[in-house]
């Protein structure tokens, strides 16, 4: 069987692949473009996604399954995909550390005020004046308790926190002290002191934070973004900030990225920003390969019923 990569992985990575699966042909590209010639007859395409487009799938005409080694699929063609009956696996549940991590890194940013501690340092001012939190007794929020989700509720039990888990269904999650649905966030956002959104981008969830949703908040509330940009509707939001109804937004994901330089995000005093960087670690190739391992050798094993994250192309995730 023939598998291209277009994910750019390392020498190590490469070398264990084809010694643990010797009886495949595997032919490793920095790039789809890379690519172009032998991805036209592969069997298994891996991918970050992001370079699939309907095009070079109808090109791929021997094309039986992707493996994805990201979680995000709003970028791929799944509507083609579906029709063509490829199959579909993605790397769901790698980035629930790291983006953990990154969720408490940034709620103690705000509540310990360490930017200002900072700044002060830089400034040679010894300022004890400055009044700062507790995330001990506060109410987390979690928008889509999926993989990282959950992950961000046990953490946020160990910090003495009130977690309440909002997903499509608002079936119950152990890590969560009480569950709703997509539908019921008028009673979910009034209470919560952090709100954390890690919802996959669908049509349901697109603007699922509009203006309605940010006027439910209070204005003591802390909103971030680790989902997908357009899930916020972002000038309902910039507007809800300049005019000071949120005491700050941690925005990881943007609509169009890089931030453009003339957005006002970057110079609102209520807005932190990173470069889409939460899901980051020196380990995620690891992680990521380890489910196509596995997922390799059930393919080889005709047991598809033992694949991990399959994608339905019809629900998007």
């Amino acid at each position: 069987m023939k598998v291209v990569s277009t994910a750019k992985m390392s020498q190590r990575h490469q070398e264990k692949l084809k010694s643990m699966f010797p009886h495949h042909n595997f032919f490793f590209f920095a790039s789809i473009k890379e690519a172009e010639q032998e991805v036209k007859n592969t069997d298994v395409l891996v991918t970050y996604g992001e370079d699939v487009t309907p095009d070079n799938i109808c090109e791929m005409r021997s094309l039986k399954w992707i493996q994805v080694l990201s979680a995000g699929m709003d970028l791929m063609p799944l509507s083609v995909i579906g029709q063509r009956g490829i199959l579909v696996t993605n790397a769901r549940g790698i980035h629930k550390i790291p983006m953990a991590e990154y969720t408490f890194g940034v709620m103690l940013q705000v509540a310990r005020r360490t930017n200002e501690l900072y700044k002060n340092q830089r400034d040679n001012n010894w300022d004890r004046s400055i009044r700062v939190e507790e995330l001990y007794g506060k109410t987390l929020g979690i928008l889509g308790v999926g993989a990282i989700g959950e992950e961000i509720a046990r953490r946020a039990q160990v910090f003495g926190m009130k977690v309440i888990g909002v997903t499509k269904s608002g079936t119950p999650k152990h890590a969560c002290d009480e569950m709703y649905t997509q539908k019921e966030l008028d009673k979910v956002l009034p209470r919560c002191d952090y709100i954390v959104v890690i919802v996959p981008l669908t049509e349901e969830t697109r603007h699922l934070i509009g203006k309605e949703e940010l006027e439910m908040m209070k204005e003591s509330a802390v909103l971030i973004n680790i989902a997908r940009g357009a899930v916020i509707d972002e000038e309902a939001l910039s507007a809800h900030l300049r005019a000071g109804k949120l005491k700050m937004a941690v925005l990881d994901v943007f609509s169009e990225e890089p931030l453009p330089e003339a957005s006002l995000f970057w110079q609102l005093e209520n807005c932190l920003v990173t470069p889409h960087i939460s899901g980051r670690s020196p380990l995620y190739m690891e992680r990521a390969l380890e489910i196509f391992h596995h997922n390799l050798a059930a393919y080889d094993k005709k047991a598809k019923e033992e694949m991990i994250n399959v994608v339905d192309c019809r629900r998007g995730y």
